[in-house]
């Protein structure tokens, strides 16, 4: 995957102690995306905007919002998370990402 014509923040964010990190990429358009990663852990997060997650490498389990399990997603596979709402997610090793959010 390759962008082109973009902006990055060269600031990172950093969260949960710095066990998930990510650099903010914005497009000409406007449009955001961030590329992270995560190391094993379990964490919580709160959207504003929907954002779609594309796995890139390694894999985490999901609980979206309104379900009662989770589920495995690994690289090469996405979900789409609504916006004002909350997910969790169990990573066993490691994941790689790239999060795009709805503009």
């Amino acid at each position: 995957m390759e962008f082109k014509n973009v902006n990055v923040v060269k600031e990172a964010n950093v969260y949960f102690g710095g066990k998930v990190t990510s650099r903010t990429v914005i497009f000409e358009n406007g449009e955001r995306k961030t590329l992270g990663f995560m190391m094993a852990g379990e964490y919580e997060f709160n959207t504003d905007a929907s954002e779609t997650m594309e796995i890139l490498g390694g894999g985490m389990s999901v609980m979206l919002p309104d379900e009662k399990e989770y589920t495995l997603y690994s690289a090469g596979q996405s979900y789409i998370v609504p916006g004002k709402s909350s997910f969790k997610m169990i990573v066993a090793e490691y994941v790689d990402y790239c999060c795009s959010y709805k503009q």
